[in-house]
């Protein structure tokens, strides 16, 4: 949203209040707890919970028919030859649908049987990520098409340059990403890029800054690890330990020797108080938003897409990286570059931690899976290493390498070591109140 929309709104009660609703509606549904039946967590939870108790075998064909679909996609839409990445991940694909049919008709080598194998992956984690996504989807609606994020995106202008080297407009691609996906934060960024007002050094900070998993996906984390009791704790967290690893990475190689040119370098200029600026902004970008309606199906659509996406790269990226770290070295001596850290923290499982937080690099979630049955702190940090890490080979590496940000495989295998080792170390005291907390 421009000045010149912004200034060109009036503040009238009925616009505010609307703004106001539609904001409370999105942050009622992902940050306020409340307690059903004995369990307090956040609505979305509570919806998908109940889905899985009484739609148990619905749940498990809609995971399935999603896989399916999500394998054949790639294929239908020819995405699959654009090049040897696209290629890889397709293929991926397929064998993430085999997987998936041997997991819900249980057939197969009784080696992926086991409860940690193909059952943890299909009930605990493909399951429960099929309903979050598109249903939170419909929710993210709320807070990201209504004024929300441009009035968020203003207010935080101030810090942006400052802390990480980025233009003002650069925190609407922040919020982008973790309220919504990385997907959409890496559109945004890449279009930006194309348009010639970020430089190359600016596109790639927030493309490995800020674009990580969404917060629908920080509650599948939270649920797989047993830290929905302090969800808000974990999710604030993990938010803001994220930006400052961020604020550190990027003064450092290679992000700190990147090209910092731009052709249109933005001038921030405010044409009123920062405050009524940012709500003259929100107020513009709700006036012009698409009805409801239309905005939550195309959310509905959209998460419907992305989990399609992402579901056969978890059955078969995941398996994968579960057979690897349970009957090979590999992550073991992986673990070993972030022994250090998890040492120096003093967790009380500083191997394992090192060890799972190396699986990062393969697929997201497996950190948390390998840390299920571990202690809290050893969890949070956990946790917060999934959601801080941002780089990882199912999914946003090969997101970033299909825009034209130039970034290399080893520029971002540089950025993910330096993420994960500073996230270790940033996330344990809080991992030791939330010990506490939990007890």
């Amino acid at each position: 949203m421009n000045n010149e929309t912004a200034t060109a709104v009036s503040l009238n009660p009925v616009s505010i209040a609307r703004l106001i609703l539609f904001s409370a509606i999105g942050i009622f549904f992902f940050f306020v707890p409340v307690e059903v039946a004995g369990k307090s967590t956040i609505p979305l939870d509570h919806i998908v919970s109940w889905i899985r108790t009484h739609q148990a075998d619905g749940a498990a064909f809609y995971a399935l028919l999603l896989i399916i679909a999500g394998g054949i996609y790639p294929f239908v839409r020819g995405n699959w030859r654009k090049d040897t990445t696209h290629t890889i991940f397709s293929l991926l694909k397929v064998a993430g649908v085999l997987v998936s049919l041997m997991a819900f008709f249980e057939f197969g080598p009784a080696a992926l049987f086991e409860k940690d194998m193909l059952p943890f992956l299909f009930n605990k984690l493909v399951i429960p990520v099929g309903l979050i996504v598109p249903i939170g989807a419909i929710f993210l609606a709320f807070l990201i098409s209504y004024g929300l994020l441009e009035l968020i995106g203003v207010l935080f202008q101030p810090v942006m340059r400052p802390l990480f080297k980025t233009p003002g407009k650069s925190a609407i691609d922040a919020v982008a990403s973790f309220v919504g996906s990385y997907s959409i934060g890496l559109l945004i960024t890449n279009r930006v890029y194309k348009s010639g007002q970020y430089s190359a050094k600016e596109a790639a900070i927030i493309a490995t800054g800020f674009s990580t998993v969404s917060a629908t996906f920080m509650v599948i984390v939270a649920k797989t690890l047993g830290l929905m009791e302090i969800w808000n704790l974990f999710f604030w967290s993990a938010l803001a330990i994220t930006f400052i690893v961020t604020a550190i990475t990027v003064r450092l190689f290679p992000l700190s020797r990147m090209d910092d040119r731009a052709d249109q370098p933005e001038q921030e200029q405010l044409e009123h108080p920062r405050f009524k600026q940012a709500v003259l902004e929100g107020v513009a970008a709700n006036e012009q938003a698409e009805p409801l309606l239309i905005n939550i199906r195309r959310n509905f659509l959209e998460g419907l897409l992305m989990a399609m996406s992402i579901l056969p790269s978890i059955m078969s990226v995941g398996l994968i990286g579960l057979l690897v770290a349970k009957y090979t070295p590999l992550f073991d001596w992986m673990g070993y570059l972030f022994y250090p850290f998890t040492a120096l923290a003093q967790l009380g499982e500083p191997l394992a931690v090192a060890k799972a937080a190396a699986t990062g690099l393969a697929e997201m979630f497996l950190p948390a899976l390998l840390m299920a049955e571990g202690a809290v702190a050893a969890k949070f940090v956990t946790g917060c290493v999934a959601i801080s890490s941002v780089l990882f080979f199912s999914a946003s590496i090969p997101c970033i390498l299909s825009t034209e940000i130039p970034l290399t495989i080893r520029q971002m295998l540089i950025i993910w070591y330096q993420r994960v080792a500073l996230t270790i170390l940033l996330s344990t005291p809080v991992a030791f109140y939330a010990e506490r907390l939990i007890g």
